[in-house]
């Protein structure tokens, strides 16, 4: 139990229990009671409670506590109930150890043909032959006991703006991680940790490893703890069940899939990941056959040459030098492997995008999933927030209407008269909440703070601006001497406050929505300060002239008066329409939450780049639209969409209530601003793009949110973006990338972070297939010749590690450029290697190889050295094959240069020296092949070389910088022989059933080496699920599922897809939307009965009602797909 309050908030938590059992230790409340009681909600829930304990008093006594002092300070009683009820504690996703990391990173495809390979080496070399606000949160759920005009904020929890009231009698459910608003209370506290609403919501997402525990307990206990274990199994299944968010109702196959998804981790690799694989696997198996056919043609050519052409008999003591022989040809075929499997691929992408994470923090992008920075480089969407990231979440006055004059931007001081001065600095300073402030900014350079309501905000510092102070006023009279206050409600839509002045008489000051006050008032201040009258015609004209054109900026107006009673006429102060009334205007003033400075130019980027953005925000459809106006969303002579929740749930939804694909196909594309949105409807707008076939490929949909409710979304997305200032706990645990700005450039920067990781990976590819065809060629022809490769073992090693280890280190860590958004997205289709890279790779590896065949054939000749060929089995290094292994790093160091570009750029050293790590890099492997040259000796089989061969061979390796400026000149559109590499997953790779259910479990690019393993996997796991749906119906998994009376669960719009839509008129308030309550609703035209009162929906505008009320118990029975039994089957 613990007392509610604005100001500070005292708990006394009773928590859950672990191991569950009828009214355990004593209590006379289980967990699944109290679970199941705070899933309800207003009527209802006072209902269960007054049916199964009497009252809330009745629910402290069964819980033995007291509804006034609490629980008792009596250390045995809390270790008992925190044994039984457990802690208000969710416990963190537990991470991965150090072990578990190192085997996933053992599982790749490369890494395990190196180690089978490593294997094999290591056990030839045993072979010896003889010889990481002012409001107050609730930190847990319970049932109120008394309250005083208690306001709680839910849109954390149910994505609702409208404060909604609480109270003992009509809705007494308070839920962890809302809000108090207003006012004050006591509660009883009914659910904790993991099994309050937020601990439910972090579980379904993954936060808590406590269920897998729970279950292997479970195996454990008696017969009677295995009932009730179920039970409160069946209590978590039936939640999770529930918290679904929204599909499409396209069918129990989709709802099976989308539940399915919900429960099974993901694992789909991401585009490039994706890619990689499928081009390593492709490379690894090339390799594989290069070296059986290399040791085969070796062995076979041995044979042939000692047995049959020199006719030797295989002689007994000779057996141990013809081992070595095989073993020799053995070696150079796993080193051919070796170079030609890219090993270097998985290194180079956790190097470009550990360093890209690191450098995103600076740009104030958190990256919790590695995979978002380079998914962002692929972004053709983006569904962004308006509040706080395309704005400054900074209410502000930019316009107002002072002494006959209509002024754009603020007033110089001198430009007011005194009294008029006087006047506003007063009415604003006194007729605000005294807790609403303008703090100094916490860092140097940083805004000032704003504390409290933003439209009051906005008007105190719209008194600073005027080189004014509104603390003195407030010193002077404080907040208790002022006389009456008429706070702001949604009915009023204005606040009044009423001081005593020293002549013993009284001065009110209003202000309100500006067509509310302007109709109270019968005088205004002209220019000189002084009253003139203010006809009914005079407000017409004003509002036509003022308050128009401001509201078309989207501006909210919002009226500023005062009025003056002598000590004689004091009225009655509780005759509210009377004392309110007869005013003199001071001020209209136009406010707004501003657009923040850099994100037009962000936006315009973003669409340079082929990035379509879009706005959902909850609020109203003109503010919404003349933001988006402002930031370039929207552009005139565009042809676009502007729609309301309503609205588009109207144009997507079929007659059943039902979304439709083809309806949403055909919104979604000139959707730009989507306004009075719930996250539902982002969720479904969002689902709706990436479910899509109407383009050429597949959109990837980045999504930013804060509420508990984007939650879906987040998941749903292909990158979901977090807000790390406004942002939730459940939010931020749903998002791939935290904005820990809150800023739309942030999201710019990691577009732009994104397609640099993916250049960096195709500069590596460039430079390592270039490596690898000629390193791979020249092993295998040299040996089937000369019998020897020229580039032996070791040397292949040291090779291996330049173009593996430094190259990914150098080419993985250029940074960014702004050229980078210049061009459209690639794509999910798009190959790795383009056909310049092609070009590039087949260009310079001819150079190489035929640089390095001469070397070898007549290289003896122009150096005038002794040949290294066909040398015997354990003979010296020779300076031939020394001077061609130089010659080929060389090659490869000024290669690594070239490689900086891969579209056909000509300056290869532009912004070289801006990474430092490429430079160092390079020098550092030219002075280590220095070494190895001159003094590895026989180790690495090298002789030393004199000044003139080294720059020989410093000569050949320049000459890859001009031999890239011929490539550069030949035009890629000629060479139609070029084939591109490394294309994205098909579609027609996989027959349609194994897209469709195996889209998540089973990464694209593994299919193909995977087909027969996912049958049998896929056979098990119905098998599986068979036998725990019947072991679920013999523990009556089912017993108690949900009835058709308790259908308002405030997850139930999640639940329940089948609605029906009736439209109506929507008003727009023009002052703070944020302080809107329940009483509007008695302004708008009633709603259809809903049994359903906090739908989510509501806000947008459509009404929802549920299509029959079918029992639950032959809900349960049916086979038909989306029933409840197909959907604990397939989330089971």
């Amino acid at each position: 139990m613990g007392d509610v309050a604005n100001s500070s908030v005292e708990f006394h938590p009773k928590p859950r229990q672990q191991r569950e059992a009828p009214h355990a230790g004593g209590f006379g409340c289980t967990l699944a009671e109290l679970r199941s009681l705070m899933e309800l909600r207003g009527a209802e829930a006072l209902q269960k409670v007054q049916e199964t304990y009497g009252d809330v008093g009745g629910l402290c006594r069964r819980l033995k506590t007291s509804p006034t002092e609490g629980l008792a300070d009596n250390t045995n009683d809390l270790e008992k109930r925190r044994q039984i009820y457990g802690q208000n504690f969710i416990p963190p996703k537990q991470p991965k150890t150090f072990l578990q990391l190192v085997w996933e990173a053992l599982q790749d495809v490369t890494l395990i043909i190196l180690e089978v390979a490593a294997i094999v080496s290591l056990g030839l070399s045993f072979y010896a032959p003889p010889g990481e606000e002012s409001e107050d949160l609730l930190p847990a759920d319970g049932v109120l006991i008394q309250g005083n005009d208690l306001k709680i904020d839910e849109s954390s929890l149910t994505g609702e703006s409208d404060h909604v009231r609480k109270s003992a009698d009509k809705d007494p459910m308070l839920l962890s991680g809302t809000h108090v608003m207003e006012g004050s209370g006591r509660m009883v506290v009914t659910a904790v940790g993991v099994n309050s609403q937020t601990g439910i919501i972090f579980t379904l997402l993954g936060a808590g490893g406590e269920e897998e525990k729970k279950e292997k307990k479970g195996k454990q206990q008696d017969g009677a703890m295995e009932s009730s274990q179920t039970k409160a199994k069946k209590q978590d299944g039936a939640v999770a069940m529930e918290m679904q968010p929204l599909k499409s109702a396209e069918g129990g196959e989709t709802e099976e899939r989308e539940k399915k998804k919900a429960n099974v981790p993901k694992k789909e690799k991401s585009v490039l990941q994706g890619k990689l694989t499928k081009l390593a696997v492709q490379i690894g198996k090339a390799g594989l056959v290069m070296s059986a056919v290399t040791v085969i043609i070796l062995a076979l050519y041995f044979v042939i040459e000692t047995f049959v052409v020199e006719g030797r008999a295989w002689l007994a003591e000779c057996t141990p030098v013809y081992v070595q022989y095989f073993v020799k040809f053995f070696i150079i075929g796993v080193t051919v492997l070796v170079v030609a499997v890219p090993e270097g691929l998985p290194l180079a992408v956790t190097i470009s995008l550990a360093y890209s994470v690191k450098k995103m923090m600076r740009d104030n992008n958190l990256v919790r999933h590695l995979d978002a920075c380079e998914t962002m480089g692929n972004a053709t969407a983006i569904c962004s927030d308006k509040t706080g990231t395309l704005t400054t979440n900074r209410m502000t006055v930019v316009q107002s209407y002072l002494g006959d004059t209509h002024y754009k931007e603020v007033p110089a001081p001198s430009a007011l008269t005194p009294k008029i001065l006087d006047l506003l600095v007063h009415a604003i300073s006194i007729n605000s909440a005294y807790t609403t402030k303008i703090l100094p900014p916490e860092k140097e350079g940083a805004l000032p703070r704003q504390v409290g309501n933003k439209t009051e905000c906005a008007l105190l510092g719209f008194v600073l601006d005027l080189k004014q102070d509104f603390q003195p006023v407030r010193e002077q009279i404080p907040e208790d001497k002022l006389y009456k206050v008429y706070t702001f409600n949604s009915v009023r839509k204005s606040m009044s406050t009423v001081i005593r002045m020293p002549d013993s008489g009284f001065r009110l000051f209003s202000k309100g929505a500006s067509e509310i006050l302007l109709k109270k008032c019968t005088n205004i201040l002209n220019s000189n300060g002084e009253l003139r009258s203010f006809r009914p015609r005079d407000r017409d004209d004003m509002v036509q002239k003022i308050i128009e054109p401001m509201a078309c900026d989207g501006l909210r107006t919002i009226c500023i008066a005062y009025r003056d009673f002598s000590a004689a006429q004091e009225p009655d102060w509780d005759n509210e329409n009377e004392v309110v009334g007869d005013l003199t205007c001071i001020a209209v003033v136009g406010i707004e939450d501003p657009v923040r400075p850099e994100v037009p130019e962000a936006i315009r980027k973003c669409q340079r780049a082929g990035i379509t953005v879009r706005m959902v925000t909850g609020d109203n459809i003109n503010t919404a639209r003349a933001i988006a106006a402002k930031c370039g969303i929207i552009q005139p002579g565009e042809d676009f969409l502007c729609l309301e929740g309503k609205e588009f749930n109207r144009r997507i939804r079929n007659e059943k209530g039902e979304i439709e694909q083809e309806r949403l196909d055909k919104v979604w594309p000139k959707l730009r601003v989507l306004a009075r949105s719930s996250p539902t409807d982002k969720h479904t707008l969002v689902k709706g793009i990436i479910d899509s076939n109407t383009g050429e490929q597949r959109q990837v949909v980045a999504v930013t949110g804060d509420g508990t409710n984007d939650g879906p979304a987040l998941k749903k997305a292909d990158v979901g973006f977090a807000m790390g200032i406004a942002g939730t706990d459940v939010a931020k645990e749903a998002s791939d990338i935290i904005l820990t700005d809150d800023n739309f450039t942030s999201i710019v920067k990691a577009v732009m972070w994104g397609r640099n990781v993916y250049d960096s990976i195709s500069k590596f590819l460039q430079f390592q297939l270039t490596v690898n065809v000629v390193a791979v060629i020249v092993a295998f022809t040299g040996a089937c010749i000369t019998q020897d490769s020229p580039l032996k073992a070791v040397q292949m090693l040291w090779v291996n590690l330049i173009m593996d280890t430094f190259a990914s280190l150098a080419l993985a860590t250029e940074p960014p450029t702004e050229s980078l958004l210049l061009r459209k997205p690639y794509g999910r289709d798009k190959p790795l290697i383009s056909r310049t890279m092609m070009k590039n790779i087949l260009g310079h590896a001819a150079y190489q190889l035929t640089t390095i065949f001469t070397l070898l054939f007549v290289g003896e000749l122009f150096f005038d050295i002794d040949s290294g060929r066909n040398a015997p089995l354990h003979s010296p290094p020779s300076e031939h094959y020394t001077i061609i292994f130089n010659t080929f790093v060389m090659m490869q160091l000024f290669n690594e240069i070239n490689a900086r570009k891969i579209h056909g750029e000509r300056n290869v050293f532009h912004g070289i020296f801006g990474n430092p790590i490429f430079c160092t890099i390079v020098l550092g492997t030219f002075v280590i092949q220095i070494v190895i040259v001159q003094f590895g000796g026989k180790p690495f089989s090298c002789s030393p070389l004199s000044t003139e061969q080294w720059l020989w061979c410093l000569f050949v390796g320049v000459g890859e910088l001009v031999w890239g400026q011929v490539i550069a000149t030949i035009p890629t559109s000629q060479l139609k022989c070029l084939k591109e590499a490394g294309h994205g997953p098909g579609k027609d790779e996989m027959t349609d059933e194994e897209l469709a259910e195996g889209e998540e479990e089973i990464d694209h690019a593994e299919r193909e080496l995977r087909r027969g393993q996912i049958l049998w996997f896929r056979g098990l796991n119905r098998i599986q699920t068979q036998i725990r749906v019947v072991k679920a119906f013999r523990s009556s998994l089912y017993e108690g599922l949900e009835k058709p009376e308790s259908k308002t669960s405030i997850h139930n719009f999640m639940a329940t897809p089948e609605f029906l839509i009736n439209d109506y008129t929507h008003n727009i308030p023009l002052i703070d939307d944020t302080d809107v309550d329940e009483n509007e609703e008695r302004l708008r035209a009633p709603p259809p009965p809903s049994p359903n009162q906090n739908n989510n929906a509501i806000d947008s505008g459509v009404y929802l009602t549920t299509r029959g009320t079918k029992s639950a118990t032959s809900s349960v029975f049916s086979s038909r797909p989306g029933s409840p039994l197909h959907s604990v089957e397939t989330s089971l």
